[in-house]
């Protein structure tokens, strides 16, 4: 079967890049044949980074060449330079919505695909819909999508245009396939929750973590407020100085980035700042690390948590619904979960609850180090975790998304 999968964006570096890449490579691996049609920026080394993707061919485009400005980012601040779906002129989304039309146009005429593979439930998916609405169309939702469809209401006519008769959505939690129904209005038939994966051959643990001191903590992710890391950094002021060293991982652009920037510099010597890295060596720095903390304000199932795990993390997380799904009750004492302070916005908390959140977090890692610092205490996973990460394997949650393929393929076939 003849698979083109479509992204509006680089697909690498975000949740949603890592989850195409190994859709490309399992598809690959179970027989399918693959092309891709991505939204790269003019700097991307397209060439180099492409040939490492499981498929059989390409085609961009190119922000700054095809169009006018940077990548449209599916989060408002991304981990390269980018501008927001909200801050588009008309005339800007015209084009935009002109350029991908006439390159889908170009990349079906040429690859003739069975099946088409989206993601983000957003307006590349509904433009595919419309522009081809007998090939069958399975869209993957993120997350960031159903962020967008709330913060962008003149957007929606748009996105639901096409997106109301998509044959088949991958939700990631059961949460998420009831937002994406009251948002969307999709059928729940076609909403199926298939999860997200992790790397199980990157992300593992070699060997217990003894008796560390100072203590390693780690973030990883982009460097935003969506995600709370300025109340992180803030939280981590209040920890004795000579306990731990901070990790922080991930990088964005603009004054977000300064905020947080300024903030990490504020730690001194008990921060390490490693701007972007690939996920090898993310999976290092994990497997050395002792605490994993994700405090952000909206999330859909973060891969991140599931390979901090597997290599042998604590974990202080934000009670987010789809974490609460993944991870409540397991571990307490491994895991622990920070309530939401009260939310102003989709992501953005009331300017009241920020000292009440910063107390929290400090809090929450403040019992994560009584845990670690436990004297000859060995920290190998949870056995219960261990049986957790076994679902989550990539291997599983492909083998969901093929069974998708086949039935799609074959309704078509029939003529369904």
């Amino acid at each position: 079967m003849k698979i083109l999968h479509i992204l509006s964006q680089i697909p690498e570096a975000t949740g949603s890049g890592i989850y195409l890449q190994s859709a490309l490579q399992h598809a690959s691996s179970r027989g399918f044949q693959n092309y891709l049609l991505a939204g790269i920026p003019e700097s991307f080394p397209q060439h180099r980074k492409f040939q490492k993707l499981a498929c059989n061919g390409y085609m961009v485009v190119n922000f700054g060449r095809d169009l006018p400005f940077p990548v449209v980012g599916m989060s408002d601040v991304m981990p390269y330079s980018s501008i927001r779906f909200c801050d588009l002129s008309s005339r800007e989304l015209s084009l935009y919505e002109t350029c991908f039309k006439k390159k889908l146009i170009e990349v079906v005429e040429y690859w003739k695909p069975d099946l088409i593979h989206s993601h983000h439930l957003w307006l590349l998916t509904s433009l595919a819909r419309q522009i081809f609405p007998d090939i069958p169309l399975l869209t993957s939702c993120h997350g960031s999508d159903l962020r967008q469809f709330q913060n962008c209401p003149h957007l929606q006519p748009a996105v639901l245009a096409g997106c109301r008769s998509i044959n088949a959505v991958c939700a990631l939690t059961q949460v998420q396939k009831q937002e994406i129904q009251q948002l969307y209005g999709i059928d729940p038939q076609t909403i199926h929750v298939v999860g997200a994966g992790y790397d199980s051959e990157r992300f593992y643990t070699s060997k217990p973590k003894i008796d560390p001191t100072p203590v390693q903590i780690l973030y990883a992710g982009k460097l935003s407020r969506a995600k709370g890391v300025p109340w992180l950094l803030k939280a981590l002021r209040k920890l004795p100085a000579n306990e731990f060293i901070f990790h922080l991982v991930g990088d964005s652009e603009g004054a977000e980035q300064q905020e947080i920037l300024a903030l990490a510099d504020e730690l001194g010597s008990r921060i390490r700042i490693h701007g972007k890295v690939e996920q090898e060596h993310l999976s290092n720095l994990m497997r050395k690390a002792d605490l994993f903390v994700l405090p952000s304000f909206y999330e859909g199932l973060p891969l991140v948590l599931l390979e901090a795990l597997a290599c042998g993390c604590r974990v202080v997380a934000t009670a987010l619904p789809g974490v609460i799904e993944l991870l409540y009750g397991l571990s307490p004492g491994w895991i622990e979960l920070v309530d939401l302070p009260e939310m102003a916005s989709v992501d953005v908390p009331q300017a009241s609850e920020n000292k009440k959140f910063i107390d929290t977090l400090t809090s929450a890692l403040h019992k994560q180090f009584e845990q670690i610092q436990q004297p000859h205490q060995i920290r190998g996973i949870p056995d219960e975790i261990q049986i957790l990460l076994k679902n989550y394997t990539w291997e599983g949650v492909f083998l969901k998304i093929e069974q998708l393929y086949k039935q799609l393929h074959h309704d078509q076939t029939q003529g369904h």
